[in-house]
């Protein structure tokens, strides 16, 4: 009777940090061992795995058994893409099945999920082998196709701490009469941006999903924040506080972006926010605004996110991240594979990955807002936009023109676009 193979789960973080990595880490290597599994922890995310570099470290209960509390990865993580390349690919599958893995534990966002679908499937279908994976869905962008109102970890921490951030530079703005444009992390939407904005009671949250499908134009956003600060002076108050998402840049018209430079590009094909700079771009943009109509205003651009990401995790984080590691390990011990973990209703509930690719893109689909839900109605009803009744009415056009050197109906020409 041939012996069973001994079961060698491996832990991989991909993307950027987020709160509570660590503690999935300790959660998924408890279960593991408490089983009789070995536990390898990958390095690096997938970057030495796709050169056929083995840089690991074997997990025991002992070393992990108080991480959780611990922002970052004691693994560290990378952006490294194995998909890039079919080599890339075939290296990382190789080595992981070397080393003897028989299950795959991978923590990140949505282009990790992909990784991990790629790497189960290369293993199946071009080696003939077995490798059983599960995603764990990190990131505080919170924008993995989970169903609405379920978070992925990460996130409230995130939340949380950029809200205090936030609440901060508003009194800083009150107290010395200024403006501060806090560009908030979110790749493509703006769940972080919304979450911090509202619960810091932000004088307006700008989100690439209100903007509809279509590209827009820098000079509408530009506009946009231009009228709102307008729209405060007239109302007697010298300060706000606008939070926008940072995916606002992929809703940009190329042309208004032509000078990007390559290096502003991360290996997914995505742009490096920090290399773009961006509030610095727009605090620019509408400073000049402000000067062409006679305005005087200090601002000051802010990016809020790497601050975020590496923060040790809060009690919500904390109890969310060990039942996903759990749930990720039962999961794979019952024979599931090739799925993402979630946690529905008080129960385990995988997402399969064919469940969550966009069949034409062949890439994980994206969870945006949903500016139709009453948590965006009710955001939005605090917010302070330049609205048609403020050109409509008389009174209030006057306070508005009177801020300016424009005329009344010179405003209204200038500015009838962005009104709400």
């Amino acid at each position: 009777m041939i012996a069973s193979r001994q079961k060698m789960l491996a832990i991989v973080c991909g993307g950027g940090p987020a709160p509570g990595i660590n503690s999935v880490i300790s959660s998924v290597t408890i279960e593991a061992r408490k089983n009789g599994w070995e536990v390898l922890g990958i390095y690096d995310g997938f970057a030495h795995l796709c050169k056929g570099i083995k840089n690991v470290v074997p997990l025991t209960i002992d070393m992990v058994s108080r991480i959780h509390y611990d922002g970052g990865s004691m693994l560290r993580m990378s952006r490294a893409n194995p998909t890039k390349a079919e080599e890339s690919l075939r290296k990382a599958v190789e080595t992981l099945l070397d080393l003897g893995v028989t299950h795959l534990v991978t923590i990140g966002g949505d282009d990790t999920a992909y990784s991990a679908f790629k790497i189960s499937e290369y293993a199946t279908q071009q080696l003939g082998m077995s490798l059983q994976v599960v995603h764990v869905p990190k990131t505080i962008d919170n924008d993995l196709p989970l169903p609405e109102g379920v978070p992925t970890f990460g996130f409230e921490t995130a939340r949380a701490l950029g809200a205090q951030l936030v609440s901060n530079l508003m009194e800083d703005a009150r107290t010395t009469g200024r403006w501060y444009f806090a560009i908030a992390m979110g790749r493509t939407a703006g769940h972080l941006a919304l979450g911090i904005g509202k619960s810091a009671s932000a004088t307006l949250t700008i989100i690439p999903e209100a903007f509809g499908t279509g590209q827009i134009r820098l000079q509408n956003l530009v506009d946009l924040l231009t009228a709102s600060i307008i729209k405060r002076l007239a109302l007697k108050r010298d300060y706000g506080v606008a939070v926008v998402a940072e995916g606002i840049v992929e809703k940009i018209a190329p042309e208004d972006l032509k000078n990007l430079e390559a290096h502003c590009f991360d290996e997914h094909g995505h742009i490096r926010y920090a290399e773009l700079n961006f509030p610095e771009l727009l605090k620019q943009a509408v400073m000049k605004n402000l000067c062409d109509l006679g305005v005087k205003m200090t601002i000051v651009g802010k990016e809020i996110g790497y601050e975020l990401r590496c923060a040790p995790p809060n009690a919500y984080d904390i109890e969310y991240t060990r039942n996903l590691g759990y749930a990720a390990f039962d999961f794979l011990r019952n024979g599931g594979s090739d799925a993402l973990i979630t946690i529905q209703n008080n129960r385990i509930t995988p997402i399969s990955f064919a469940e969550i690719l966009d069949m034409q893109t062949k890439k994980t689909k994206v969870r945006m807002v949903n500016i139709h839900s009453i948590q965006y109605q009710i955001a939005k009803e605090y917010m302070v936009f330049l609205e048609k009744d403020d050109l409509d009415d008389s009174m209030k056009l006057k306070a508005l023109a009177a801020v300016t050197k424009l005329s009344e109906g010179d405003l209204v020409k200038r500015f009838a676009a962005v009104a709400l």
